[in-house]
């Protein structure tokens, strides 16, 4: 796992199938049992897994295909926090998702989280030329999404975010214990302390967004303490991707000397696919050598191919602030943080890993 994330890498999501969309519909109209779902779910798996090691990626996912989020199953799986419908969907770039969200009821704590088995088949089925790696919500996006119930949690904050980062410490030897050696810890709220517009909705939830960097910060290195030695541990960072549209705007100086400087993870996934990212100026605040960058520089919001010279003079551009031999590349998100997806053919999604993957491939010589 030393070269992990790798020179060509994935956030994770896939466009779902379409047996694996009608195997849905069929379940919630009563046609199909839940275990008949997810012998579909397995089939699609091992069809996806397949696919994305002839893109020639070294790192395989299981698409995200048991959930219908990125974040809220995992949450759910949570002891003490329950799904519910919400009033209103989280709003987009003039579109809105689903309501729902994550409501915190009983005492945080991590057992017998139903994604441990979504994770054993993944690594059973992802072989010895390719690594299984696992995606789930940074502990940061409960205490941003999440609403509080349990009184404890109200009258004593300090206790909440204990209780979390021991849950997720315990997540994070759980998924070891089952073989995982490389865990992606998927992040918005950073992004959101980038966009002027956001901290403003920061604020009027009653936090100073410079403090909230500091609280992320804490908990984040905390839940991450006793992670062993050879698990590798990343962080996506993305200003929202869902239907193939976004929430936040800015650039990462807001947060950069906090985020590069001050987290104690392996490697971040970096969204600079346009100029709502910002330049790469920020990147000035990284200063271990041991920390890898990857450049969200191909976009997973469409289909069409970025022109391979552009994508390499912008990372030379970037290594002007990080040395080449820490950069690496991916598309600037998965493909279907919903299970609705992104506006792209599977075909399309597929030449778009392809393409990542040659570009790194003529980049760097210990590919």
């Amino acid at each position: 796992m030393a070269n992990a994330p790798f020179r060509a890498d994935q956030v994770g999501s896939i466009l779902r199938t379409e047996a694996l969309k009608k195997a849905r519909l069929d379940f919630k109209a009563g046609e199909i049992t839940a275990a008949e779902l997810r012998q579909v779910e397995d089939n699609e798996i091992k069809h996806i897994v397949q696919k994305q090691k002839e893109a020639g990626l070294k790192a395989v996912t299981d698409g995200e295909f048991r959930r219908a989020w990125w974040h809220f199953d995992f949450l759910e799986g949570l002891d003490g926090v329950e799904g519910y419908d919400a009033e209103n969907g989280i709003q987009f770039a003039a579109v809105q998702t689903k309501t729902h969200s994550v409501k915190i009821v009983e005492p945080i704590d991590f057992s017998d989280h139903p994604m441990l088995a979504d994770y054993r088949f993944l690594h059973s089925v992802a072989g010895t030329d390719a690594v299984a790696k696992m995606t789930i919500p940074s502990p940061a996006m409960l205490h941003y999404r999440g609403d509080i119930e349990y009184s404890p949690y109200l009258e004593d904050k300090a206790l909440f975010l204990h209780d979390l980062a021991r849950a997720y410490k315990k997540a994070i030897q759980a998924f070891y214990d089952e073989g995982c050696r490389y865990l992606q810890l998927d992040d918005t709220s950073w992004s959101y302390l980038c966009s002027d517009a956001e901290r403003e909705v920061v604020r009027a939830r009653g936090f100073d967004p410079d403090e909230l960097q500091t609280i992320y910060k804490d908990l984040i290195n905390e839940a991450i303490s006793e992670k062993p030695a050879d698990m590798v541990i990343t962080m996506h960072i993305c200003r929202g991707n869902f239907r193939s549209t976004w929430i936040a705007s800015g650039g990462y100086e807001p947060v950069a000397e906090t985020l590069f400087g001050g987290l104690n993870i392996d490697g971040f996934f970096l969204e600079y696919d346009n100029d709502r990212s910002g330049d790469f100026a920020p990147l000035r605040h990284v200063k271990r050598p041991d920390l890898k960058i990857v450049l969200g520089l191909i976009t997973s919001k469409n289909g069409v191919l970025e022109d391979p010279a552009l994508i390499k003079a912008r990372i030379k551009e970037a290594s002007e602030f990080v040395p080449l031999s820490q950069l690496c590349l991916s598309p600037q998100c998965g493909f279907a943080s919903t299970e609705e997806g992104n506006i792209l053919t599977e075909d399309e999604q597929w030449a778009k890993l392809a393409h990542v993957v040659a570009i790194a491939n003529d980049i760097w010589s210990d590919k």
